[in-house]
């Protein structure tokens, strides 16, 4: 799975800078209109778009990026409803890809959600009766 690369917005120019920088002043609230819905942002995420527009009120050039959350191998393992050393062995195994940060093992939290969908996938198949591919003929005649 690959990240998306970083996005960078230049700055403002000096007269839009200052009528944001003026509009967020004492504010927090962050209301945003996606095709004319309003959808009113959670804490963590209004504090985000609220630092962003600071910044870009301040003239500054702002990068915007995402970080894939990574678990060690005891959260992967309690994500997954599995022993920590089953786990570590699906990644000896190559079943689970699990990359290093020195010897501490690291799971990308995409990987433990994408095998559980797939675990849950194997479990519907297997409850799902399989044709026989046997047919059903008339009653037998002695």
């Amino acid at each position: 799975m690959a990240l998306i690369a970083p996005r960078v917005t230049a700055g403002l120019p000096a007269d839009d800078a200052r009528n944001l920088a003026r509009s967020l002043q004492d504010s927090n609230d962050v209301t945003v209109f996606v095709d004319g819905t309003v959808h009113r942002l959670p804490g963590d995420a209004r504090d985000a778009v609220l630092d962003l527009l600071a910044r870009l009120g301040r003239g500054e050039t702002v990068t915007v990026s995402s970080v894939e959350e990574m678990l060690t191998t005891s959260q992967a393992a309690e994500l997954a409803g599995i022993s920590h050393t089953y786990l570590r062995n699906m990644t000896d195994r190559g079943e689970i890809p699990v990359e290093y940060r020195g010897t501490h093992r690291r799971i990308r939290q995409a990987a433990i959600i994408e095998w559980l969908e797939k675990q849950k996938r194997s479990e519907a198949e297997a409850a799902t009766p399989a044709e026989t591919g046997t047919k059903e003929t008339g009653p037998k005649h002695a």
